[in-house]
């Protein structure tokens, strides 16, 4: 059998299994699109997003993100959940073709690189498709992003730069935990990028004055704000909040210890941000690995960071495992039990008591923040 017949096979097989993996399952589940799809119809009727009666399932993201369903609200639920779920599986599957395109690629030829991160990060993907969340196509957004700026760097092609910022300015749009990249493009000096980024997110803001007027715009933006402060300090010690703050508060029980502790450790982050953002000055593609670990972040840093956004981590992933033998022997042994505890702290497998009490006690934010940790070591010792 030829490469293109096995390709074709392949990839046909894959088709009829999520086929299938829609059919059997998840045209049943996917309630988080259901509000996202709800949403698109309030807006383009002119109705309001934010309702306390939504209870639970209450709309959360800016208005503008409700423009991104307006189109499927017009098919039947389960057409428009077939819709999304092709759109989730396809941003899946081009998160980590574009990471392996990014990454030094030093270790090409070992064909359990391409296997393993997708193995590693299965339960997140797949969480994020049960629920029909958006952060798949926003990490895609992310990664393109990243990779136009990386080929700007390398091709000088004037376009990159724009183009990278739209991508930015959507992404942010979205799902503002995307505005994480804004300092960064200040200090990586990204003027263009920032520019029509910029740009972008401004007329996004002004989008729903289409369907609102300018004063209903205003108000319906008080609106997004006031539900997302109303409703995320009760949140912050959920079971699934693996942010850092959502830690601190399983852990000291106290708001306010929590937030100042938060910002302190925000604080040192930025500082060690910057510190390994000057010393990749004279590396060959440095925004690969500070993109990378900024995406780590994003989870971490967002007050409500659900456990299945860590799929935003695909490229640091990726990055690690490459250079998997850069490590020093002790550091290879930890890093495959942290590996292993991040693929494999399923709820079928410890068991409803367990896997509460995993949760409970925000190890898989220990877990991202030891990856986050072994992406700067790569930099310490300008390896990328």
């Amino acid at each position: 059998m030829t490469v293109k017949k096995k390709t074709a096979f392949w990839l046909i097989l894959a088709l009829l299994l999520f086929a299938l993996l829609f059919l059997l399952k998840a045209k049943r589940e996917m309630v988080d699109f259901q509000v996202n799809y709800e949403a698109g119809k309030r807006i383009r009727t002119g109705e309001t997003l934010y309702r306390i009666e939504d209870g639970h399932y209450q709309f959360k993201y800016p208005p503008f993100s409700s423009f991104l369903y307006v189109p499927l609200s017009f098919l039947p639920l389960v057409a428009a959940k077939a819709v999304w779920y092709a759109i989730v599986i396809a941003s899946s599957f081009l998160i980590f073709s574009l990471a392996f395109k990014l990454v030094p690629q030093k270790n090409e030829a070992r064909l359990w690189l391409k296997f393993l991160p997708p193995l590693i990060l299965a339960r997140y993907f797949l969480r994020e498709i049960q629920l029909g969340q958006i952060n798949a196509v926003i990490t895609l957004l992310l990664l393109m992003m990243t990779y136009l700026l990386v080929s700007e760097d390398e091709s000088s092609q004037p376009w990159s730069s724009p183009s990278a910022g739209i991508l930015w300015g959507l992404a942010t749009a979205l799902k503002p935990y995307a505005f994480i990249f804004f300092p960064y493009f200040f200090l990586k000096k990204k003027w263009k990028c920032l520019a029509s980024g910029s740009l972008f997110l401004g007329l996004a803001f002004a989008a729903p004055a289409l369907f609102y007027g300018w004063g209903g715009n205003l108000k319906v933006h008080k609106e997004w704000i006031s539900t997302f402060s109303r409703s995320t300090p009760r949140l912050l010690d959920s079971q699934d909040n693996i942010s850092l703050l959502g830690l601190l508060m399983k852990w000291t029980g106290n708001l306010k210890a929590s937030a100042m502790i938060c910002v302190l450790i925000l604080v040192i982050l930025s500082g060690s941000l910057l510190l390994l953002i000057r010393r990749g000055q004279k590396i060959p593609r440095p925004m690969v690995l500070e993109s990378s670990l900024l995406l780590v972040l994003i989870p971490l840093l967002s007050p409500l960071g659900w456990d299945y956004t860590l799929l935003s981590s695909a490229l640091g992933v990726v990055l690690v495992l490459d250079s998997f033998f850069d490590y020093p022997s002790v550091g290879r042994v930890i890093l495959t039990i942290n590996l292993f505890l991040i693929t494999f702290s399923l709820y079928d497998l410890l068991g409803k008591n367990l896997y509460a009490r995993f949760m409970s006690w925000s190890v898989i934010t220990v877990n991202f923040m030891i990856l986050a940790g072994y992406l700067a070591y790569l930099r310490i010792k300008k390896r990328c």
